[in-house]
Order: structure tokens, then sequence, then C-alpha cells
């Protein structure tokens, strides 16, 4: 299945990390916490740096992965996306106050300071486009 349902959007809404996996070519994957964003039409995007060792290897192969899991006081429970990417240079720093508002409590002059200095540097969104989404509960 490679569609998000509305009770995944519900889920991925909330402020939790997911850990993003890019193809590495004949190393293993290394997952990194994000933040992140579900959009409405479906995909999973993030924002980074343009320089990024992420960014380097989605150029070369742009497929992707990101697991969301609840935190450990709630009965077990996650999602998997996996699917093509795109770079993308529009957006980013929309995303990046959206999700900085999501995570952190911005009334704390250093976290509105830390978001500024996310605003002042150059960012893309890494947009994931879903072939496959996996989901457990229990």
């Amino acid at each position: 299945m490679s569609d998000l349902t509305a009770e995944d959007l519900e889920f991925l809404a909330r402020p939790l990390h997911g850990f993003l996996s890019v193809a590495a070519g004949p190393q293993p994957p290394q997952p990194r916490p994000v933040w992140f964003e579900a959009t409405p039409e479906g995909t999973v995007q993030i924002f980074t740096g343009p320089d990024t060792l992420k960014v380097k290897r989605l150029r070369r192969d742009p497929r992707a992965s990101i697991v969301v899991a609840a935190p450990v006081s709630e009965r077990e429970r996650w999602i998997s996306v996996a699917g093509p990417t795109t770079i993308e240079t529009d957006g980013a720093h929309d995303l990046a106050a959206r999700l900085a508002a999501r995570y952190w409590d911005l009334d704390d002059p250093r976290r509105a300071a830390e978001l500024a200095e996310l605003l002042d540097a150059e960012q893309v969104r890494i947009v994931i486009h879903p072939e496959a989404v996996t989901r457990y509960s229990y």
C-alpha cells in the first residue's frame, strides 16, 4: 500500500521524530532523526541544508524512507514511508517555521533565536513520494 490514510496523517501530525534513511550504495543506511511534515497530498517532507550528506546521497540515488514511532509511554505503533524523493528549492523556510512552531516553544527567546538562524541559512525541502507505506500498531 502506498497511500497514507487519514489515521496515518493524524498520527504523523504529532510532534514526533522521524528517522530518515537514504540509499547509500554499498554502505548500510545511517538513519538520522528529523523533523517532518506529512502533507494532505500524501507526501512527507523535511528541510535541510543544500550541501548536507543526505542531499548529496539523494542526488546520486533518490530513494529514502522515514520511520515514525509512538513514544515509549504509549502502545507500540509506527509508520514507515518509502519511495523516491525530490529536492525542492522552494518552501523550505516556510516548512522550517511551521515545524519549529510544532516542536519548540517559540516564546523561549533561545528557541526563537535558533529559528531565526535556521531561516537565515539556505535550506531545501526533501519530499518523499510514497511507493510503500507500512504500519504497525499493537
